[in-house]
């Protein structure tokens, strides 16, 4: 069963700590003129506010790039990666405070024709949306939709009633203490195909 967020919107005026592991099994459907794409969230990760993730875009403060960040909730942060992949969050907390939920994974469980179309005809079905790049470009999520609303004509979002297996682990390629033990704030479905590789560091940091 699932609940329209809609319906739930005060959820998410709690850190994206607490959100993170709710929206695995949640689906979330993004609607274009070609059609709709939904996506089984698999796998997400947690990032706080100023001063308190040194992982997070909005450690240092507000800035032009991470303002949607300091919005109101159920919205839509993007943000480029490595200069050319599109990455996707859910922006949490009340207005003004900073805190977000990364989409790293999912399986895309309508329009999979669609998707393919977006990666690729011979990719596989849990390979589609298989890392946080692969879902935007699966999904057709543009860096422009930054902002958007996760309730509104664009994008629609419902949380799963059903009690999931969820895995924790740190955060996976995020270099120095943003990456460390202290911040073990990576949620997945446990045994799920679609969720993507570990990976203990990167070379560059998230922010």
């Amino acid at each position: 069963m699932f609940t329209p967020a809609s319906n739930s919107s005060g959820l998410f005026d709690r850190t994206s700590v607490e959100v993170a592991p709710e929206l695995l099994g949640a689906r979330l459907t993004r609607h274009s003129a070609l059609g709709h794409i939904t996506l089984r969230i698999t796998e997400v990760e947690a990032y706080l506010g100023v001063g308190e993730d040194p992982g997070s875009h909005s450690f240092r403060g507000q800035t032009p790039r991470n303002a949607v960040m300091f919005g109101p909730p159920l919205h839509l942060y993007t943000y480029f990666t490595y200069g050319m992949h599109v990455c996707a969050n859910i922006v949490c907390s009340p207005q003004g405070q900073s805190s977000a939920v990364l989409l790293r994974a999912g399986e895309i469980v309508e329009g999979v024709e669609q998707a393919r179309a977006n990666r690729g005809e011979h990719v596989a079905l849990r390979d589609l949306a298989r890392g946080p790049a692969r879902l935007t470009k699966a999904m057709a999520i543009p860096l422009s939709d930054g902002g958007a609303s996760m309730v509104g004509d664009v994008y629609s979002l419902e949380l799963s009633d059903d009690v999931h297996d969820v895995g924790t682990s740190v955060r996976t390629g995020v270099s120095g203490p943003g990456g460390s033990a202290a911040y073990p704030w990576r949620f997945f479905l446990v045994g799920d195909p679609t969720v993507s590789p570990y990976r203990a560091s990167a070379p560059r940091k998230r922010d």
